[in-house]
């Protein structure tokens, strides 16, 4: 297929932070795995480029619907000095988006599709993991795809979601086909692209965070897309209290219908006193950071673990921030806690777990709060930097 469209592409200066040295995946001028550290004055504009062609082991999709992530919100977002928020792997320039669903149209004659076993013919209809990773450095070869040593993160560093096609390699496709028997057409389209960021929450707090046994305590902070699909994952995983400390009324509402029973406001109340009270005393056996301000919350989670009667706590972080948190070594080797880093979605069954709970009734839709044009995606991204009535925003097609 041959031609141009539309992208919504992002563009930055490269301009390392003074005493910042690059490390030895960054490539000059190009790519940084600290973005924060080296890239100012970003913005996003929508041009036309060339229909991408697939090689032998990939696909072209027909993008049909593509969610804002707030990784896109803080690329765009800067500090005083002009640096974006975000932290991770960027390079720029490239088109943005990463929570896509869509049509594959092509195939190159090595794209095998893993529903089928075979190669894809066209008209299957799929989602996306967001890492490509390699498959063939160290630690992909353990396992851990999510950490790849070449890894590439579509819609952040090489081109994305927020375009009419977009050319992926097969092997990170998974099929919407179990979605077919529950929700219709439209719907599967938006639920496609709300399996990426619902795997960040799934990697987070049943691998990472190791999971929890039925009956336990889960707190989770912050109401994001990401918090609020663990409390329907941790939900459903068996916890006897879902806690979630949310400010914003709109998304602690939301928290409600995706199986959190208590919601926390910290503006108004104590967190420490109200997370002890609603547990008995007890504590949780997981916390989800997914705030992005570790130095606010982590110190009221510690607190929590020291006065509490449980032990065996796990911290995950799942947030991206460039903070220190501010821990006491103390608190974890007395309470036999645990705090643990998480990234990422890829592997470990992730991707085709998620899609089976939303076909058995694990309904993400609610959290899908507005639909916007590929026209539209520009201005609400940067509108999402201080509007936080909008849960997701989801570009339709």
């Amino acid at each position: 297929m041959e031609g141009k469209m539309k992208a919504v592409r992002m563009y930055a200066d490269w301009d390392p932070r003074p005493g910042f040295k690059l490390g030895p995946k960054d490539i000059e001028g190009r790519q940084s795995y600290l973005g924060s550290k080296v890239w100012r004055n970003p913005k996003i504009v929508i041009e036309e480029v060339d229909i991408p062609v697939p090689g032998d082991d990939e696909v072209l999709l027909q993008v049909k619907a593509c969610g804002i992530c707030g990784t896109d919100v803080h690329m765009a977002q800067t500090d005083d000095e002009g640096y974006m928020l975000y932290p991770g792997l960027t390079g720029f320039p490239a088109t943005l988006g990463h929570e896509l669903s869509g049509v594959v149209v092509e195939s190159g004659k090595n794209a095998y599709d893993k529903n089928t076993n075979k190669p894809f013919k066209g008209g299957e209809w799929v989602c996306t993991e967001e890492m490509l990773w390699c498959g063939s450095c160290k630690p992909c070869a353990d396992g851990y795809p999510n950490h790849c040593e070449r890894l590439d993160e579509i819609g952040i560093n090489i081109d994305g979601g927020f375009t009419e096609y977009i050319k992926l390699p097969a092997k990170v496709l998974w099929s919407l086909d179990p979605l077919k028997n529950r929700y219709e057409e439209k719907d599967i389209f938006k639920l496609g692209a709300f399996v990426e960021p619902t795997c960040v929450a799934y990697n987070a707090v049943i691998e990472r965070g190791g999971g929890i046994r039925a009956g336990d305590n889960v707190v989770i902070l912050g109401g994001g897309p990401v918090g609020l699909a663990a409390c329907a994952i941790l939900k459903r995983s068996g916890a006897a209290r879902v806690i979630i400390s949310e400010p914003e009324a709109g998304r602690a509402k939301l928290a409600k219908q995706m199986g959190a029973d208590f919601v926390i406001n910290p503006l108004k109340e104590s967190f420490v006193e109200r997370v002890l009270e609603l547990t008995n005393g007890m504590g949780a056996a997981l916390y989800l950071e997914a705030t992005g301000l570790p130095t606010i919350v982590y110190p009221d989670i510690e607190q929590v673990i020291w006065e509490g009667k449980g032990l065996n706590s796990t911290i995950v972080v799942v947030a991206r921030a460039d903070a220190k948190i501010p821990v006491t070594g103390e608190v974890l080797q007395v309470r036999r806690a645990n705090i643990v880093g998480s990234q990422g979605h890829s592997g470990h069954g992730n991707f085709p777990r998620v899609i089976e709970c939303m076909a058995d009734g694990m309904n993400m839709l609610p959290l899908i709060t507005s639909e916007i044009t590929l026209d539209e995606v520009p201005e609400r991204t940067i509108r999402l930097q201080t509007d936080k009535d909008d849960c997701k925003v989801t570009c339709i097609m």
